[in-house]
């Protein structure tokens, strides 16, 4: 039996954060462990739980400790959670601003229950989500664009052709049992390689990969996405 994906939902508008309880509360592959009104709460109960969470969502805007300062704060305290960014504002400095420090998607609050649903599960599956959208922002060199130095630390021997095989399929949102079903490899395999990359680019996680291999021109991105 696959098991649930652990959340945790941070948001200090009472209302709205029922709201999604409820959504997501009838879900069956999804189990709620706690609820947290503001940043502040959240940090108290992540530091006191028996089980962390898989993933955050966190409104951006909160009194206390915000949802950007919170996420800060998780990268620093509990590396392993993934950091969903919910909030009002789809605009480029904000969705920059939370990629840049560790969220790994970004959900505006007037996204469908679907959609967000897609992107809890593309979360939990991939390690990131970031749709179309955001996608194009990355690609635009929004992000650190001051940088451009650092792409000439690449050359073309500095990764492994299969290494670049597997890049590319991350950085087009592929998981690792994809991956390893059209390279003909095992799944320890790809995960291998991907630690390899992970290292070689200084990414602390997948999300933090796919950004940098996008800013620095290491892959070519799918129409579909």
């Amino acid at each position: 039996m696959q098991s649930k994906i652990q959340l945790a939902l941070v948001d200090d508008e009472l209302l709205f954060r029922k709201g999604l309880l409820s959504i997501l509360s009838k879900e069956s592959d999804i189990e709620i462990l706690f609820d947290a009104e503001d940043g502040n709460d959240l940090m108290n109960q992540l530091r006191v739980t028996k089980v962390i969470p898989e993933i955050i969502i966190t409104d951006l805007k909160m009194p206390g400790i915000n949802g950007v300062e919170v996420t800060k704060l998780i990268r620093k305290e509990f590396q392993d959670i993934k950091v969903i960014a919910l909030t009002s504002y789809f605009s480029k400095p904000f969705i920059i601003n939370m990629i840049s420090i560790g969220a790994v998607a970004y959900l505006a609050k007037n996204s469908t229950p679907k959609f967000m649903l897609k992107t809890i599960r593309e979360v939990h599956k991939k390690g990131f989500y970031y749709d179309e959208q955001v996608m194009k922002f990355i690609h635009e060199g929004l992000l650190n664009p001051s940088e451009e130095q650092k792409k000439s630390y690449f050359d073309n021997s500095y990764f492994t052709k299969r290494e670049k095989e597997i890049l590319n399929l991350i950085c087009n949102q592929f998981n690792t049992n994809e991956i390893a079903e059209k390279l003909f490899i095992s799944p320890r395999t790809v995960e291998g390689h991907r630690n390899n990359i992970l290292t070689k680019t200084g990414s602390k996680n997948i999300a933090g990969l796919v950004v940098y291999a996008i800013q620095n021109k290491l892959v070519i991105l799918e129409e579909q996405l």
